[in-house]
């Protein structure tokens, strides 16, 4: 195995043990479905892009098929209406319904079904695509790093806007810019990606647990405010 290979199983694995990890969390302590379960499939997405990496399989391989379509699922709809939808239950204290749940996720399948294989045959919109719902995601996560400041968690703050802006990087670097010295499976392209997907799902859970404990704290004092007077 060259080094390539190893920082590539490593990130891989970094971005797997996250997911699996923060999604099962995101759903026992939260009941938050909609991050808990995207979590979870960028984790599965992983596993098998870990695998399919490591036994050197093909384009032809119904595991190649799988990461294609895994990764077309989150790129337009998990990573982008899914994870603002969950975000918002701390920002908003919005609860969506299981109607909602279930419609974000099929809404993606769908998206990824239709955008498989976009390389071959929808070509430079399904690019296109891809950047705007980026675009329009980073601008709410942008607004998200800016309630973490104003709330006093400066530190998730800052890591959660530095993961943002790198994830923004690659995205807009995803389809369209190779880099020097990157062989045909974009082996140092994926070692950055995976490591910086790894690190927004393990900093957007830890933001997402400091800005919920604020939010009871600002509930258990507007209740001791509000609670009647007793001579």
């Amino acid at each position: 195995m060259s080094i390539k290979e190893l920082l590539f199983a490593v990130a891989d694995i970094w971005m797997i043990a996250v997911g699996f990890t923060y999604g099962i969390k995101f759903i026992r302590n939260y009941k938050n479905y909609l991050l808990g379960i995207e979590w979870m499939i960028v984790a599965t997405s992983g596993t098998n892009f870990l695998v399919y990496g490591l036994l050197k399989a093909g384009h032809d391989s119904p595991m190649y098929t799988g990461a294609a379509f895994l990764d077309a699922f989150s790129r337009s709809v998990g990573i982008t209406l899914i994870l603002v939808l969950g975000l918002m239950q701390v920002t908003h204290r919005y609860k969506p319904s299981t109607a909602v749940d279930i419609g974000a996720f099929a809404l993606a399948a769908v998206a990824g079904l239709l955008l498989l294989g976009y390389q071959d045959t929808i070509g430079l919109p399904a690019k296109v695509f891809f950047i705007v719902v980026n675009v329009l995601t980073t601008i709410f996560l942008a607004y998200f790093v800016t309630r973490l400041w104003q709330i006093g968690e400066r530190g998730h703050a800052m890591g959660a806007g530095v993961a943002t802006v790198c994830a923004f990087v690659i995205a807009a670097t995803y389809d369209f810019v190779k880099i020097p010295g990157d062989d045909a499976e974009h082996t140092i392209f994926y070692i950055l990606a995976l490591s910086t997907w790894g690190l927004q799902m393990f900093v957007y859970y830890r933001a997402y647990r400091a800005f919920d404990a604020y939010n009871t704290r600002v509930a258990a004092r507007a209740a001791t405010e509000d609670a009647p007077v007793t001579a």
